[in-house]
């Protein structure tokens, strides 16, 4: 049995600007590197042992899987499988800048949102054959997983057999938890966030004065 806990990577600048990334190695944001280091934290409270620590080789990855490192005294394996899907052209731009300059694909994955393939780059489908043969060199054991948003609903999608475009509907925030039972394809957490909603984050300072 493979028990693999995905952990998207920590917030980047050009998340919060709502950029396509891909392959391109954008860093973590002084919010994401908070986003980790809350992550790591939860994660040495709980005392659950993992055997393995994969990250993605992109840089956002890479940052967010070395305060695991630490806490679960595990080396980091990279590997380019577990990449964000592959935009090719669309790097850099935002949504408005892509529907501006490439307007003949964003109506074809609008049909066609698992088989449209980026200008230059990769569709979901072909991010998730790259999955597929991550996971079947993975051994058996628990397994901690730190990818990116489109690796997990990927996961999503396979292991839950998912039809049209329902895979798109799953918000996977920065540091969530997605666990996956293989090979029974058992879906036990969907984007636990829990680290990051700590109870003085909904005070003000008022109330914390009071």
């Amino acid at each position: 049995m493979k028990e693999i806990w995905y952990v998207r990577h920590g917030e980047t600048e050009w998340n919060a600007q709502r950029r396509f990334q891909g392959h391109l190695d954008v860093p973590l944001s002084p919010v994401g590197i908070g986003q980790a280091f809350r992550l790591a934290e939860r994660l040495s409270r709980s005392r659950i042992s993992f055997d393995r620590l994969y990250a993605s080789d992109l840089r956002r990855a890479r940052q967010t899987a070395e305060p695991l490192a630490q806490v679960l005294g595990l080396p980091i394996a990279t590997t380019p499988l577990l990449r964000e899907i592959h935009v090719g052209e669309l790097a850099g731009l935002t949504r408005a800048e892509a529907e501006a300059r490439f307007p003949s694909f964003l109506a074809e994955a609008a049909k066609d949102p698992w088989n449209a393939r980026r200008p230059g780059g990769e569709s979901m489908a072909d991010l998730a054959r790259r999955l597929q043969a991550f996971l079947e060199e993975v051994p058996p054991g628990r397994h901690l997983v730190v990818t990116h948003g489109g690796v997990i609903r990927a996961a999503l999608k396979l292991a839950l057999d998912l039809a049209g475009d329902t895979w798109r509907r799953f918000h996977i925030q920065n540091t969530s938890i997605t666990r996956i039972l293989y090979p029974e394809n058992a879906v036990l957490t969907v984007a636990d966030a829990a680290h990051l909603e700590v109870w003085a984050d909904w005070l003000s300072d008022e109330d914390l004065k009071g």
